[in-house]
């Protein structure tokens, strides 16, 4: 799989295919069944899969006070979508000349001559061109004039309810992180660069690797069970989403836990994955008291690990 971010057409390879636009944040299953009838459209016509999604969402341009907190960066989203078995992601750079494009224009601009492309897959509320003017209707009219196949597929839906990037948002803002495990195709990931904190957790004999610069959504205060994805290797994370308000710190922080790893994280960029949340945060009356519950934590977060190995 190739990621692209330029404005400049794709090489020749990667054109004459089937082609979905789109956000695709946290790429849910809702995306997933998408990209399955893009790769069979693909097959069909004997292109490439391709999709084009933005960056930044155009959203965050136009309105940036209405723009939600993303739930993937642009080289995780292509990593998910390179496991769905698509050909290419080409993350189109979001400029000036892009956001003025009319609905017509886009369709002709970069869809029929900047990617030549033979099929369009999208969903039923698909909108594109300046101020969204574009719809999943007048993209029928356009592909049928000029001799394109469109596929539209309907989302699917887990609890009554239909999957979508907001309704993954939802839940891990509340820190509900398996319910937004069971939309997603893989467990919500986030990262940051580990940096220097109190050392209170090595006092205790729990180190903790602090993150900073986190650019995607974080989860609710609370404790959680999971994942973190180092230079080293992959290791059970215990993860820590708040204050220390044992220690009287009302500071805001994100601290991970990595049972068994020895060795130093500073300044080395970190993921982290959630795999369930276990507790909410509180104060303890001793530190004994916080050391014993963060030592049961540990207990559960093997758990977890151990259990989706």
């Amino acid at each position: 799989m190739r990621l692209f971010r330029q404005t400049s057409p794709l090489p020749a390879d990667f054109l004459r295919g089937a082609v979905a636009v789109g956000n695709f944040d946290g790429v849910h299953r809702g995306h997933a069944k998408l990209i399955e009838r893009l790769l069979a459209r693909a097959r069909e016509v004997g292109g490439p899969a391709v999709v084009l999604t933005f960056d930044p969402h155009p959203v965050r341009i136009l309105r940036p006070e209405l723009a939600p907190p993303p739930l993937t960066w642009t080289e995780r989203k292509a990593e998910l979508l390179a496991e769905l078995g698509v050909t290419a992601v080409w993350s189109y750079p979001t400029d000036e000349a892009l956001l003025k494009l009319s609905a017509e224009e886009f369709f002709n601009h970069v869809l029929r001559d900047g990617l030549q492309a033979q099929a369009i897959v999208e969903g039923p509320n698909f909108q594109f061109g300046r101020q969204r003017q574009g719809n999943v209707e007048l993209l029928k009219k356009l592909c049928d004039t000029n001799g394109l196949a469109l596929e539209v597929v309907e989302p699917i839906a887990t609890g009554g309810e239909l999957v979508s990037s907001s309704r993954v948002r939802e839940s891990i803002q509340h820190g509900d992180v398996a319910a937004a495990r069971q939309m997603l195709t893989r467990p919500y990931r986030l990262r940051g660069l580990v940096t220097h904190g109190a050392q209170r957790g090595s006092k205790i004999g729990f180190p903790t690797a602090n993150l900073a610069g986190i650019d995607t959504l974080v989860p609710t205060i609370g404790v959680y069970a999971g994942r973190a994805f180092t230079q080293q290797g992959i290791w059970p994370a215990a993860i820590n989403i708040g204050p220390n308000p044992t220690f009287g710190e009302g500071a805001f922080k994100f601290e991970a836990h990595l049972p068994g790893f020895s060795g130093s994280l500073y300044g080395q960029p970190l993921e982290v994955e959630f795999l369930a949340r276990v507790r909410e945060t509180r104060p303890f009356e001793s530190v004994a008291a916080l050391t014993q519950q963060l030592a049961a934590d540990v207990q559960t977060v093997l758990k977890y690990f151990n259990e989706d190995a």
